[in-house]
């Protein structure tokens, strides 16, 4: 058990770094999401089953959708003034 959450928080560390160097706005929103989602399992394993679905409905999902949307709507601003 102790195993996973290292792993867990290695892959949380990692996925945060590539979020801050990766180029890709898309790449680096959907890296940020993924910290989101592996810190919802770490919260889950840790007994704290409310805070887990909370981090996942927000952190991952609605957290993620948003910034997913204003890239798009930023990209379609820059195409349009080009």
């Amino acid at each position: 058990m102790i195993t996973l959450v290292i792993l867990l928080g290695i892959g949380m560390i990692v996925a945060a770094i590539a979020a801050i160097y990766l180029k890709n706005l898309i790449a680096a929103v959907v890296a940020a999401g993924i910290v989101s989602l592996f810190a919802s399992v770490v919260y889950l394993i840790l007994a704290a089953p409310d805070v887990a679905m909370t981090e996942a409905a927000i952190g991952a999902g609605l957290s993620t959708a948003i910034f997913l949307f204003a890239v798009k709507r930023t990209r379609e601003e820059e195409v349009e003034h080009d």
